[in-house]
Order: structure tokens, then C-alpha cells, then sequence
């Protein structure tokens, strides 16, 4: 039974799997998995995050991007070295499969589970809220029981927060509706998807390029000061500040405070790896597609965090809609229309990325029979794209988005996002050991230093998170650990093939 649990798949099985018929289409070249990667990180960062993070920074929100990206940056290249080895579907689950066993892959797929389905409904809810905000510039709102959850979370800074308060409305239905309109697109098929992300994302680049250039003109030096009102630290341990100044609330403020919630603007670029099977040559377009799309988009953060900062003073900035709100208040309420326009394109590409890799990963798990296959790992004969676990996909955001609280989700997806990263980079530490020869087109830089590195600084932001989030990624773990006792071990491909060999009945 030990045995089974921490049996690693070999590298020539995953490799073996690509020649198979049920797989997916590759269609996909350097410059699409770019976009891809691109749509799935600018979006909710830039176009709501800044005000939320900004009231922990204040000007110093600009670095915060810089150390987000930068732990970002470490297991980008751990993901590219994986994604140039092993270009299947499937991301940190199938690297963990390879190197760490069928145990550790499992809790990282029920993970990525997690990661994209929560960011989703996230998204969605984000973008319901730009939406409304677009339609308002034209004087209309929509009914209040349609146009927020039930429910929402108090985050006054001046008083104890988490306590849950009525909104008054019933469901959200702008969330709901979109990911409706995702969830078409995607079953599809990929190429489609990928078009329509490629518009969005030429879109909302060209919005944000427009924000900078034009923004730089109403830029005020003495924004900037102070720099850092409340530090540059704000470090927690298990919600326990250890570092830097506390909130009312009992928060850590300060400019490590807010890379931890930056941090949320990063994800996103793991999922390019996820759609490995489907690029034409993933041992050079994958590592392509996953590090130019997160260099892009920090050097695009930066310069909106100095530009948003430098033009009104720290304590204006907007917490809902704060690009376009910034140009209202210098006195430019065309270009408001524009910025809104550009948020909700960039948030729906973000949607589209998001709920295109939670079915790959689901696919891949029911490759291996951890997941019903013949569910999981439909794939329809027309569109070749895994149509069934899309749906349901679709249709869990769309009862989390309408129903759940934005505030609830976006907990929700860091620290589950920071576990992921850890075990991708351990990993390739492990697969260094255990197959060293293995054809590496290409190989993460300085040895183990960005590995190490990245595991230390996604630790480090997973510890700053408060406990309530550990609490439920525990839980969650559970669950799926239940499944997998229940179901997973009994059906996994690895474990009766393994008995085959040995002469002996499968697990049972």
C-alpha cells in the first residue's frame, strides 16, 4: 500500500501517453501561449487589486509587484524546465507524478483544483463588478437583487474584520451570465478560445500602454511622498504580526503586507503549462509562452502602480475601480469610458484562462484513473476538447460566483496558488536526482539556487497569510484526501499496473 502511494510515474509512460489518439489538439505556437499567459495574469491586478493593496503600501505599492514577481519568477522557471521535459496536460499535478509519487500528486491536483475554480468565481465576480461600473457611466444600474451576493465580508480596516453582512441583493447574475458565455466558448475548442483571448488580450495591453502613456502627463512627484507610510515590511506568521506596523483591524500593513495580496495578480502564468499537449513544439514554446507573459506583465504592473500612485494622492485612490476612477478625478472622463472598457476585456480573458486549465487538470487526473475517466476524461469527438468536465466546471463557478462573496473567494486562491509553486519547485530539485540525464531543452538557471529560492519566498508569503486560510486549505486537503482513499487509490492506472507486473490483485 506504501508502495502504491508514493509510486512515481516514469518519464517514458507520460512521454508514451503523447502518441496515444485521445488527446488534445496541437494548435498552439509561442505567441498564443504568450497571450494565453498575458490574459490570465493582466486583468484583476491591475484593474482592481492596486486599490485594495494600496491602502497597506501607499506610493512603495510599486515594489510590492517587484517582490510578487519576483517570487514568481522562480517558479516560472521551475514550471518552464518541467513544461520542456514533460509537455503533457496537467501542470504541478503531472510534474509531482513524475517526481514525488502518486500521493503528492494527488493533493497537488485537488490543489489546482482548488486554485482555479475559486480564482474563477473570483474573476467573475470582479468582473461583474467593472460591468456595472461601465454601465454606469451611461446613468443605468442594474435591480440591487441582481447585481451582488447575498452575503459580503466587512473589511473596514477600523473595525474587527470578517464579520458577515447582508447586501441586500440575491445573486449575482452579471458573474453568472459571463461565465455562461466562457463556458460556450471553451467547449468549442481550443482554437476558438485562444482567438478570442488573443482580441482580448491586444484589447486591454492597448489600454493599459494608453494608461501609462497618457497618465505619465498628469504624474505629481510629491504623490510619491512619503514612499512608504507604513514600511516596507508587514510580515505575519499564522495572522500574528512579526514584522512591520498592524492595523486596526489587526492586519499587517506595510510593503510585504501587500505582496502577499499582489501576489493574487500573479497567478495565472502556471497555467500556460497546463496546455502543454496543446502546443506544437513544447519543448521551446511553452518555456517561451510562460516567461515572456510574466516578464510583460511585471514590467506593465510596475509602471501602472507608479503612474496610479503619482497621479492623485494615495488616500484617493479608488478601492473598486481605481485606473479609471484616476482619470476622473485629473479632470479626463473620456478616457474613464476607455480604462473601463479595457478592465472588462482584461478581466474576461482572465476568466477564459482560468476555467480553460481546470478541466486539463481534471483530464490528466482521470488519465491516471484518480478521476472517473469516463467522465473526467471525455473528450468530444468534434471539438476535441474535454466537454463534459468544462460543463460542470461552469456550472460550480457559476453557483460560487452568483452566491459567495468576493471577499471569501479571493482568500481562497493565494495560499492554495503558494502551495503549488512549492511543490513544483521542490520537484525539479527531485527530478535533478532521480533522472539527471533526462533531455532538458531547457534548464532553470544557477542551479538550485532559484528552486531553493523559490520555495523560501513562497513559504515565506504562505506564513504571512492569516490563519483562517490554513485552516481551509486543511480542510480542503481533507476532503480530497477522502476521495482519494475512497476512490483514487482503488482506480489508479499505476497502481494495477504495478500489481500486473508483480503478479498480484490490484488494490481493492
Amino acid at each position: 500500500m506504501a508502495s502504491n502511494l508514493f509510486a512515481r510515474k516514469p518519464l517514458e509512460v507520460l512521454l508514451e501517453e503523447l502518441k496515444g489518439e485521445n488527446r488534445l489538439r496541437r494548435v498552439l505556437g509561442p505567441v498564443q501561449l504568450s497571450s494565453l499567459g498575458i490574459g490570465a495574469i493582466i486583468g484583476t491586478g491591475i484593474f482592481v487589486l492596486v486599490g485594495v493593496a494600496n491602502n497597506k503600501t501607499g506610493p512603495a505599492l510599486m515594489l510590492s509587484f517587484v517582490v510578487a514577481g519576483t517570487c514568481c519568477v522562480f517558479a516560472a522557471m521551475c514550471y518552464a524546465e518541467f513544461a520542456s521535459i514533460v509537455p503533457v496536460a496537467g501542470s504541478a499535478y503531472t510534474y509531482a507524478y513524475a517526481t514525488l509519487g502518486e500521493l503528492f500528486a494527488w493533493i497537488i491536483g485537488w490543489d489546482l483544483v482548488l486554485e482555479y475554480t475559486v480564482a474563477s468565481a473570483t474573476v467573475a465576480h470582479g468582473w461583474s463588478k467593472y460591468f456595472q461600473d461601465f454601465i454606469g457611466i451611461f446613468k443605468y444600474q442594474l435591480p440591487l437583487a441582481i447585481r451582488n451576493a447575498p452575503f459580503d465580508l466587512n473589511v473596514d480596516p477600523n473595525t474587527v474584520a470578517g464579520k458577515f453582512v447582508p447586501t441586500g441583493a440575491v445573486i449575482d447574475l452579471p458573474a453568472i451570465v459571463i461565465t455562461c458565455i466562457i463556458t460556450a466558448i471553451l467547449v468549442k475548442g481550443i482554437r476558438e478560445s485562444a482567438s478570442f483571448n488573443a482580441g482580448m488580450v491586444i484589447l486591454k495591453v492597448s489600454i493599459v500602454l494608453f494608461v501609462i502613456a497618457v497618465g505619465a502627463f498628469y504624474v505629481d512627484p510629491a504623490n510619491w511622498k512619503p514612499f512608504a507610510p507604513y514600511g516596507y515590511t508587514g510580515l505575519s506568521f499564522f495572522g500574528k504580526t512579526i514584522a512591520g506596523q498592524t492595523a486596526p483591524n489587526g492586519q499587517p500593513i506595510g510593503m510585504l503586507a501587500g505582496a502577499a495580496i499582489i501576489f493574487f495578480a500573479y497567478i495565472g502564468f502556471d497555467s500556460v503549462s497546463t496546455h502543454a499537449e496543446e502546443a506544437r513544439r513544447p519543448h521551446r514554446d511553452v518555456p517561451i509562452g510562460i516567461v515572456s507573459s510574466l516578464i510583460i506583465c511585471t514590467v506593465l504592473y510596475v509602471a501602472v502602480a507608479a503612474v496610479l500612485t503619482g497621479m492623485i494622492p494615495a488616500d484617493k485612490i479608488n478601492k473598486e475601480a481605481p485606473v479609471s476612477d484616476a482619470f476622473r478625478q485629473v479632470g479626463l472622463p473620456w478616457a474613464q469610458f476607455l480604462v473601463s472598457i479595457g478592465a472588462v476585456a482584461g478581466i474576461t480573458s482572465v476568466l477564459l484562462v482560468m476555467m480553460l486549465s481546470q478541466p486539463r487538470v481534471l483530464l490528466a487526473m482521470a488519465r491516471d484513473g484518480l478521476l472517473p475517466p469516463s467522465f473526467f476524461g471525455a473528450i468530444h469527438e468534434r471539438f476535441r476538447t474535454p466537454w463534459k468536465s468544462t460543463i460542470l466546471t461552469g456550472i460550480i463557478v457559476c453557483v460560487m460566483s452568483g452566491l459567495i462573496p468576493l471577499g471569501v473567494l479571493a482568500e481562497l486562491v493565494n495560499i492554495g496558488t503558494l502551495l503549488a509553486f512549492v511543490i513544483v519547485c521542490a520537484a525539479v530539485l527531485v527530478m535533478r536526482k532521480t533522472h539527471p540525464d533526462a533531455h532538458r531543452p531547457f534548464r532553470v538557471p544557477f542551479g538550485p539556487v532559484f528552486p531553493i529560492s523559490g520555495i523560501a519566498t513562497c513559504l515565506l508569503l504562505m506564513f504571512s497569510l492569516p490563519a483562517e486560510n490554513w485552516l481551509r486549505l486543511f480542510v480542503w486537503l481533507v476532503i480530497g484526501l477522502m476521495v482519494y482513499v475512497f476512490y483514487g487509490r482503488h482506480h489508479s492506472v499505476m497502481a494495477r499496473s504495478r500489481a500486473a507486473e508483480a503478479g498480484k490483485p490490484g488494490p481493492s
